[in-house]
């Protein structure tokens, strides 16, 4: 299944995007540290954040198929961009707090959810990806 995404252009390194079947909309500027303003997400921001909200996803998809309760689940990711040329994202860290027991007997399928999130497997090979798994429950 395809989603049509729209970008325009609006002057100042800043686009609007459009979610072709929600019409929902966002937009992107360019980072202080690459000519922009840093008033909103950059497009790598995008690529961190889909990472992060995908892992977060896949794990509620399972979550929910097995009748957990994980709201309040925390995910942050930390971008790292290139210091040479070109540039590029490097480095992804990412650190998934989850409300269940350290103890949860399904706690390697939901690690092995998180990792197999599409974004995960569709971000370069090149791109370090760390992730490190809190759990937090009681």
């Amino acid at each position: 299944m395809a989603v049509s995404i729209s970008v325009d252009y609006e002057g100042g390194l800043r686009c609007r995007a459009t979610h072709g079947p929600s019409q929902n909309q966002f937009i992107t500027d360019a980072p202080v540290d690459n000519h922009g303003k840093g008033e909103s997400f950059s497009p790598t921001d995008l690529v961190a954040t889909a990472l992060a909200s995908c892992m977060a996803t896949v794990i509620g998809i399972k979550a929910q198929q097995k009748g957990y309760d994980i709201a309040g689940m925390k995910v942050s990711v930390e971008k790292h961009m290139s210091e040479d040329s070109p540039r590029r994202i490097v480095r992804l860290p990412i650190t998934i707090e989850i409300p269940l027991p350290e103890d949860h007997p399904d706690r390697k399928l939901l690690e092995a959810t998180a990792l197999g999130c599409p974004v995960h497997h569709s971000v370069h090979p090149d791109i370090d990806k760390p992730v490190t798994f809190v759990w937090s429950g009681k």
